[in-house]
């Protein structure tokens, strides 16, 4: 065996230090969650135990942890079903050129290029002139559509560009109509990356800061009310929340990466009936 020449161990040893600069400080976050009751926020700690966590479930003296958790929670449900929906329909009516294409098409993604901040602050400003009331499931709600939509659409007009035809052709020699097509061939197929795209918005928005901060109106998103909390709490109740909100992002994802491989499954065994019916 050849002896690695010595740029593999500088790239590895590069790529050592990249994860622990990347996951380095979420770790930290997660010891300190663990400090004994007399603990503080800085090394070293003082004991071990779940004692922060327990006080995280007691009412707390500032803040609104939970009602901001259900807030988020909410409003990345809300976003996540929009930006399904949207980047399916878009997908399909950019499947072929029509007047004006391309310009929408740049209007769509130019949001990702603009500040988050100014948009926050662009949203915040029509709702107010409108006369609307600036609250998060309202300009929240549009503000981080500005973020999740231009990638959900990107995903789905790659999935479209590689879509075989065909597939939809035959659904239609064998008398089946528009909606029937799109329901039981065109959905399966892409499946997966709807379940990417919702994926995508629902992460997106559940940890959006920026674009949210000036279209909460008064009652917080879980991101404002962790940035709220780093100015007034003291103790390590603010790692047993990031920790924990930390292993829920975790958790989803789980669910999400569980959701495409049962379907993948599913249709391997559909595929393989199908082989074995012929």
């Amino acid at each position: 065996m050849e002896p690695r020449p010595l740029s593999f161990y500088l790239l590895a040893a590069f790529f050592v230090l990249f994860v622990l600069f990347l996951y380095g400080p979420t770790l930290t976050i997660g010891i300190l969650s663990f400090q004994g009751p007399e603990g503080g926020l800085t090394f070293p700690m003082r004991g071990v135990s779940l004692h922060w966590f327990r006080d995280l479930f007691q009412e707390q003296a500032v803040g609104d942890i939970w009602g901001a958790f259900r807030r988020s929670l909410v409003l990345g449900l809300m976003v996540m079903v929009t930006t399904v929906v949207v980047s399916v329909m878009a997908g399909l009516a950019f499947r072929k050129r029509f007047a004006g294409s391309a310009v929408l098409f740049y209007l769509a993604i130019t949001s990702l290029v603009i500040p988050s901040i100014l948009v926050s602050l662009g949203v915040g400003l029509i709702f107010d002139q409108l006369g609307l009331p600036v609250h998060w499931a309202g300009a929240g709600f549009g503000a981080q559509l500005t973020w999740t939509l231009p990638f959900g659409l990107l995903i789905m007009f790659a999935v479209f560009n590689r879509f075989d035809k065909s597939f939809e052709e035959a659904a239609r020699d064998q008398g089946a109509t528009a909606w029937q097509t799109i329901r039981h061939v065109v959905l399966p197929i892409i499946a997966p990356s709807l379940i990417g795209v919702a994926l995508f918005g629902f992460t997106l928005s559940y940890d959006e800061f920026a674009r949210t901060l000036l279209t909460s109106g008064s009652h917080n998103t879980l991101p404002l009310e962790i940035f709220g909390m780093t100015t007034n709490v003291t103790t390590p109740v603010i790692y047993a929340l990031g920790t924990l909100t930390t292993l829920f992002s975790l958790l989803i994802i789980g669910v999400f990466l569980a959701g495409v491989a049962i379907m993948g499954r599913m249709r391997a065994r559909a595929g393989s009936d199908a082989g074995k019916g012929v």
